[in-house]
């Protein structure tokens, strides 16, 4: 059953627009530098980060693949 959440929950992230995954991060970041979460509560924001930064650093590169294909091919002309 855990798997299946998994799965659920990647699929969900990678549905995100990088500006609302990068929205998402920035609360996480604060509701951590806040404290006053349990080391439960915390250790889950901790992971839901992970998992939204890797989803902006994926945007990220994916925008840094385009715009090196547009360069060669402009190169090329």
């Amino acid at each position: 059953m855990a798997e299946k959440k998994t799965a659920e929950k990647t699929t969900a992230e990678e549905t995100l627009s990088y500006e609302a995954a990068r929205e998402e991060l920035v609360d996480v970041v604060r509701r951590l530098e806040a404290g006053g979460t349990t080391l439960e509560e915390s250790l889950a924001l901790w992971e839901r980060g992970e998992r939204l930064a890797t989803t902006c650093q994926d945007w990220l590169d994916g925008a840094r693949a385009r715009l090196d294909a547009v360069i060669e091919g402009d190169g090329e002309d």
